[in-house]
């Protein structure tokens, strides 16, 4: 799956799960986080909701806690320097799930997705600027930051869905 899933990108018997657990991720991002953290964690529960996933078993609250933090944890949700901020404990007061199911679920998505800390498929919107993941990439054999590629090598980056967009292009925009 690339870009935003659909609940078409979701096989048949898993879509009722992954509709229950967006429902309440979207309900949680609403009240404590914001619209970044739910177009990402949406993103992610639908690439949990596939064959051979776990996701099925359980309570939809649990996953949608694992997936939620999972996707805190990519983005430094704990992290007193970051808006929003929570620690774990806040988070599993406010959504309702204990510290030791929400870290059991997280683990599961975490190495399943293999998920890392800054990963660039699910980094929110405001953190992808400054985030180096996301600017990576191997040109010609060298690791390269695409911020400061050529602009036609940024181009081709686009177009081919590796960097959010063409950071030139952003700033011609802004001084238009």
């Amino acid at each position: 799956m690339s870009g935003a899933s659909t609940l078409n990108d979701i096989p048949m018997p898993f879509r009722e799960r992954y509709t229950d657990i967006v429902e309440i991720v979207e309900a949680f991002c609403r009240d404590h986080l914001n619209d970044e953290y739910f177009a990402v964690s949406r993103e992610l529960a639908a690439h949990v909701c596939q064959e051979g996933s776990p996701v099925r078993s359980g309570k939809a609250s649990s996953w949608a806690a694992g997936i939620l933090w999972a996707v805190g944890r990519v983005n430094f949700l704990s992290d007193p320097a970051s808006e929003p901020c929570m620690t774990q404990s806040q988070f599993a007061k406010a959504i309702g799930v204990s510290v030791a199911t929400i870290s059991a679920k997280c683990r599961v998505i975490w190495d399943g997705m293999e998920l890392m800390q800054l990963d660039p498929r699910f980094s929110i919107a405001s953190q992808q600027d400054s985030n180096p993941l996301v600017w990576m990439a191997e040109v010609n054999g060298f690791l390269m930051d695409l911020r400061t590629a050529p602009r036609e090598i940024q181009e081709a980056a686009f177009e081919q869905g590796v960097i959010p967009y063409v950071p030139d292009a952003r700033s011609d925009e802004a001084s238009d």
